[in-house]
């Protein structure tokens, strides 16, 4: 089995546990309001925006031997760069304040998944933060399109409210290809174990932002009044 079919086959119970999470099921059910998608968004700028520069300590934190990772390292980032500013514009489309976003602080459970990849980087394994990318963009793939699509139908928000969840479904398709491939040249059993240790803890980590954004109102649903407050908050 390649290394990539091991860390899906090794990570699926927590994929399941965080696809399981009541707002997700909510939101691909048509069951949203645009509180709930502002706060989504809110925190989903606090982690994007570090994506670079993790992507940055983890190129500068490579043993010599990875040096064949700088390349496609390098690749990531060139392609990352600027999807928060997407989200912002997102937030702005929906009626909230970006810029109060911008200024402001994410939730505790986004705090503490930006603060584990850091960690793992620095005090650990750096290819460990491998298992970040799977899961992140591999939900992204599963659930970006999908969940656009449920959100928008009901809250009837325009298209340009939309650009992080779709642009990014899209791109992670391509992403993922390349990511099994780049998974499959790694063939260091301490590195895979590392990469699949972090999978399984960001799956954990990625579920309680989720589990930490307000359910659904149907009061609030129709309600563009409250977006402000709930995304400066």
């Amino acid at each position: 089995m390649s290394f990539h079919r091991r860390l899906l086959a090794d990570t699926d119970a927590e994929r399941r546990q965080l696809l399981a999470t009541p707002i997700i099921q909510g939101a691909l059910a048509g069951r949203v309001s645009v509180p709930s998608y502002a706060a989504f968004l809110r925190e989903a700028y606090h982690h994007v925006r570090h994506t670079v520069p993790l992507l940055e300590a983890t190129q500068a934190a490579l043993p010599p031997h990875h040096a064949w990772l700088h390349p496609p390292l390098a690749e990531y980032i060139a392609e990352e760069a600027g999807h928060d500013e997407w989200i912002l514009a997102d937030i702005a489309a929906c009626g909230g304040d970006a810029e109060a976003v911008r200024r402001g602080r994410p939730g505790h459970a986004t705090e503490v998944m930006v603060a584990y990849a850091y960690d793992t980087i620095a005090r650990g394994n750096p290819l460990g933060f491998f298992g970040m990318v799977h899961v992140l963009e591999g939900t992204s793939v599963a659930l970006a399109l999908l969940a656009a699509d449920a959100i928008q139908r009901p809250l009837a928000l325009p298209d340009r409210a939309f650009s992080y969840l779709r642009s990014h479904g899209s791109l992670d398709v391509e992403h993922t290809a390349h990511f099994a491939r780049l998974m499959d040249r790694i063939d260091d059993a301490a590195d895979q174990e590392a990469i699949v240790h972090a999978a399984r803890a960001f799956y954990r980590l990625y579920g309680d932002v989720f589990r930490s954004l307000p359910l659904p109102q149907a009061a609030a649903a129709s309600s563009m009044s409250t977006v402000t407050a709930e995304v400066a908050a």
